[in-house]
């Protein structure tokens, strides 16, 4: 038995056309859309918007997104005018105990995006700081970070 794919469903708020914009200017390509659902996409990444709206739920629903260059995320969030043009929170990238490094997004609905950096293991993490790589185990899960 295997999993292929997660495709989480995330609350639009009170304004489904908006949080539509808002997440096309973030950089996903809708590839559907009607009254009640939409699908983003951007890369392997994918989600449903559902034309939802519960402020309780969206104030405590939380999504990760994970990319492989947060500085560039950061740049080009600093640059777009997004917290301009919608009611968003953007924090700056920081580094958090559980060991991912993570730039938090407020969403229009309230829905909280940590965009967190894939951790770099390996032949990568050895390119970058110019060090041959060493085998070894594979790095072990972060903790809970609810836990903490």
């Amino acid at each position: 038995m295997n999993a292929v794919k997660l495709r989480p469903f995330v609350p639009s708020g009170e304004d489904y056309s908006l949080a539509q914009s808002f997440f096309e200017d973030l950089g996903f390509e809708k590839v559907y859309s009607d009254n009640g659902i939409s699908i983003f996409r951007k890369g392997e990444a994918e989600f449903f918007l559902q034309h939802f709206h519960n402020r309780e739920f969206q104030d405590n629903y939380m999504m990760e997104l994970r990319v492989d260059n947060l500085d560039e995320w950061w740049s080009y969030l600093q640059s777009s005018g997004l917290e301009k043009k919608y009611p968003v929170k953007i924090n700056p990238p920081k580094q958090y105990p559980w060991g991912s490094r993570e730039i938090h997004l407020i969403d229009p609905a309230g829905v909280c995006w940590h965009i967190s950096e894939a951790a770099k293991t390996g032949a990568v993490a050895a390119r970058e700081t110019k060090q041959p790589a060493k085998p070894g185990p594979s790095p072990s899960p972060s903790p809970d970070p609810m836990a903490l």
